[in-house]
């Protein structure tokens, strides 16, 4: 029996963990983890932005924290966001400006909107969501990008 074979010893799948990687980088999204059996991989990228790290962690050993970004970061991002009312994602998944590719986006900054108006669709599951404006008002700002991942919570629009 060869070391690689012995009992208990552990056998990652290097491809599986490079691609886990790129998909980091096509979807700019933090961490990904995939679990198959009694096996973990979590896959994250570095606090600094920098190259995806690849973890393996077995299924009832409880995950070690993701180590936060300084606490001054979101202080100072709120500090510098536009006046107004932040419209906050509902749900995980990807914000679209527009109905389909190509097409005009449903808000510009400038614009008036009412109040029930669609700003943004945020795509969860294959399910599109639209994000209706929760008042009436002037767009001041566009926090997210077509295409962009979105977390729960985080604002989106800005309507002064």
């Amino acid at each position: 029996m060869s070391d690689k074979q012995e009992k208990g010893a552990m056998q990652v799948d290097v491809q599986l963990v490079r691609d886990l990687a790129a998909l980091l980088d096509d979807t700019n999204l933090t961490e990904i983890e995939v679990e198959d059996g009694d096996r973990k991989i979590r896959v994250a990228r570095k606090a600094g932005g920098g190259q995806a790290a690849p973890a393996y962690i077995p299924a009832p050993v409880a995950a070690a924290p993701v180590a936060a970004p300084a606490a001054a970061a979101p202080a100072a991002e709120e500090a510098a966001a536009p006046a107004g009312t932040p419209v906050k994602s509902p749900i995980v998944g990807t914000a679209y400006l527009s109905a389909e590719p190509g097409a005009a986006p449903f808000v510009r900054i400038g614009a008036q909107v009412k109040e029930g108006d669609t700003l943004l669709i945020v795509e969860a599951m294959k399910v599109m969501n639209a994000i209706p404006s929760p008042a009436s008002g002037k767009i001041v700002a566009i926090l997210v990008d077509n295409g962009q991942p979105v977390e729960y919570d985080q604002p989106l629009v800005v309507i002064g």
